[in-house]
């Protein structure tokens, strides 16, 4: 798979963030003058001559909208190719689909549980096998690796138990055995991580978290530069067909213009959350990459500008206790999903990390996790210790 490895990082100059946020693949409408993007619904494009179009055929292969979208998102993850796709799950079939029976993929040992379902039950029924290694021991990486191994599949920070891996390090190992490096960076955001600079080959997005960040829009992404990979994934999302409406491509496009100032709000209110858990008698554990103690934090903080909206935490009691703090919060909801302006609670083991269940990927059963909206802060305080009791 050497030919899908990325290519030299882009060294043209860099906007901020939210600038590029706001302005990249986001111009003026050219007819109108719209500052808007518009919605292009039509599903067909007129051609002067057989195969003579202004870049347009069909809507399944390519939509003003969505390249919108995918211009705007690539510049974020600092990519040369970005391509949207219906859902989060989507992108990361778009990726496997590039293995066949035979490979073999290395699996962080904490990852999001979709995913782990459609690499275990979905790909391996096709002969496609996985092995879960902690990704901070390299050497543990190396010595899993196989002649079958073609990838390695990482997220950082983690869903749910937020460990952090080094993608440098990661991708150094990788690449030196002839393999990918794929990035699952949906927690992290490009606001606060760019995988890809740092050496990933790929970067992943479920987009319906905090791109979108309003609850009401699915969608995936998947951003890399290499010319060969991107040609591959535009192949899949045309054959395949899973994309984005345009009118989706339009909500993530209105999500993106304000994920920076997002991200510092979610930032800043979780560290005050974790302030509050980390001194509450009834909390035996508190997973924050933003603590001194955690383990990733040294590495998280080398590789993020901050450390995120995502919390997990043990409470004291066992399950009966996780269950009895998740449903007895008020501002917090308790939902599946993360990342949206609102705050979200929720026990794994039972819902979203189901499917891990048996598996080296499984999640305690009381451990609870806790996406922090942008509310007021004394508010969620107030709630989560009304909670603990």
């Amino acid at each position: 798979m050497s030919d899908l490895t990325s290519g030299p990082e882009d060294t043209r100059p860099i906007a901020g963030f939210e600038t590029r946020a706001i302005h990249d693949g986001q111009h003026a409408d050219e007819q109108t003058g719209a500052v808007t993007v518009p919605i292009h619904l039509a599903t067909t494009y007129q051609q002067a001559g057989v195969n003579s179009h202004k870049g347009f055929e069909y809507s399944r292969t390519g939509n003003p909208t969505r390249r919108a979208l995918e211009t705007s998102m690539a510049s974020l993850e600092r990519c040369t190719y970005g391509r949207s796709f219906a859902s989060g799950m989507a992108a990361e079939d778009a990726i496997l689909r590039m293995l066949v029976p035979g490979d073999h993929i290395l699996l962080g040992n904490d990852a999001y549980g979709g995913t782990f379902r459609l690499i275990d039950k979905v790909y391996g029924p096709v002969g496609v096998t996985w092995t879960a290694v902690d990704l901070n021991d390299l050497d543990a990486v190396a010595a899993a690796w196989t002649p079958a191994t073609k990838m390695v599949w990482l997220e950082t920070p983690t869903n749910p138990n937020l460990t952090v891996f080094d993608i440098s390090a990661v991708a150094d190992v990788a690449h030196s055995h002839g393999g990918l490096c794929i990035v699952d960076n949906t927690f992290a955001t490009p606001y606060l991580q760019n995988p890809v600079p740092l050496g990933a080959d790929a970067v992943i997005h479920s987009a319906t978290k905090y791109l979108g960040g309003h609850s009401d829009v699915v969608g995936g992404f998947v951003g890399t530069n290499s010319a060969a990979m991107d040609e591959r994934l535009g192949f899949v999302q045309n054959g395949v067909g899973a994309v984005p409406s345009p009118f989706d491509c339009y909500l993530l496009l209105r999500g993106l213009k304000t994920l920076g100032i997002r991200m510092d709000r979610h930032c800043q209110n979780a560290m005050e959350v974790v302030e509050m858990l980390t001194a509450h008698p009834n909390i035996d554990t508190v997973l924050y990459p933003g603590l001194p103690g955690h383990p990733g934090h040294d590495v998280a903080t080398s590789q993020m500008a901050n450390f995120g909206g995502m919390i997990s935490f043990i409470p004291k009691g066992g399950v009966e206790a996780a269950h009895r703090v998740v449903t007895s919060t008020e501002i917090f909801t308790l939902a599946e999903s993360l990342g949206a302006v609102e705050s979200l609670i929720e026990v794994p083991a039972g819902m979203t990390h189901g499917s891990t269940a048996g598996s080296p990927l499984e999640v305690r059963p009381d451990l609870v996790r806790i996406s922090v909206g942008i509310e007021s802060i004394d508010d969620l305080i107030v709630d989560l210790e009304r909670a603990l009791g």
